[in-house]
């Protein structure tokens, strides 16, 4: 819509994936001729489509003849097509671009208060699955500053996070496990700082598509990083009226770590 407003061209819908094929067809010379302003003059395809698509353009969008140039249409070099594809991205993802790959990558994310076996479960998941995980960047970062946080290191951890996570989409394998989110680091600014700057707020907003929330029913240990007992029972009651207050449904995980990793795995591929 941008670039059709840039070129001064009144904007046209996407057609639907099931519309006729000649809807398809003349939308996307459109597009060439009229908003990409790229004559075609070959159509490259392995699909039968082929020389009907390059005949509409020849015929309205171009400004000589457009040939058609037939490229493995049985499949035997590279055996995938679009439709195959799209019927189970996940078994034909080597023949995606990571990016695209990455948008059907399930993103999971694992929630708990202070000693809740949070990243214990993180790795785990990853490990059963065989896929990536990401760590909890905050403490990566207090570590580093030898158990000092600024108030401006907050929104620097909160934009980490994330940039880690779309970095580690790129590589997994259907399903991502993120030891907490944005969430955790908005709620530990609230609690040293008393405030937080608006842009946190907002990246404490950023959806996963299965959100956990691990019980506190591990025994507590103390690493000398850690608050005590009583906060993490109220870290995780925020956490259930914080999601709550959001409409974020979460599945809650207790027990060993073996357990949780079933029941996570039961959510995730069923029975």
């Amino acid at each position: 819509a941008a670039l059709c407003a840039a070129r001064g061209v009144p904007a046209r819908a996407l057609p639907h994936n099931d519309a006729d094929g000649d809807d398809h067809r003349h939308f996307m010379g459109w597009l060439c001729w009229t908003v990409l302003d790229l004559p075609v003059d070959a159509v490259f395809s392995s699909e039968e489509y082929g020389p009907g698509f390059a005949q509409v353009l020849e015929r309205h969008y171009a400004a000589g003849a457009v040939a058609h140039v037939s490229v493995d249409q049985a499949r035997t070099l590279v055996p995938v097509s679009g439709t195959v594809a799209r019927q189970d991205p996940h078994a034909h993802s080597a023949f995606l671009s990571p990016v695209v790959r990455a948008d059907f990558v399930t993103r999971v994310c694992v929630l708990g208060g202070e000693s809740s076996g949070k990243t214990t479960l993180t790795q785990a998941l990853a490990r059963h699955f065989e896929t990536a995980w990401v760590a909890e960047y905050g403490r990566e970062l207090w570590e580093s500053q030898d158990g000092v946080l600024a108030y401006d290191d907050l929104l620097k951890i909160g934009r980490e996070q994330l940039r880690r996570e779309a970095q580690a989409l790129l590589v997994a394998r259907r399903w991502l496990f993120c030891d907490t989110s944005p969430m955790t680091t908005y709620f530990y600014c609230i609690e040293m700082f008393g405030r937080a700057e608006q842009e946190l707020a907002q990246l404490a907003e950023h959806r996963y598509d299965l959100m956990l929330l691990c019980a506190p029913d591990f025994p507590f240990i103390q690493d000398g990083t850690r608050r005590d007992e009583d906060f993490r029972a109220r870290q995780h009651a925020w956490y259930q009226a914080e999601l709550a207050r959001r409409g974020i449904a979460y599945v809650n995980v207790s027990g060993s770590v073996g357990d949780r990793v079933r029941q996570v795995a039961q959510v995730l591929t069923g029975p």
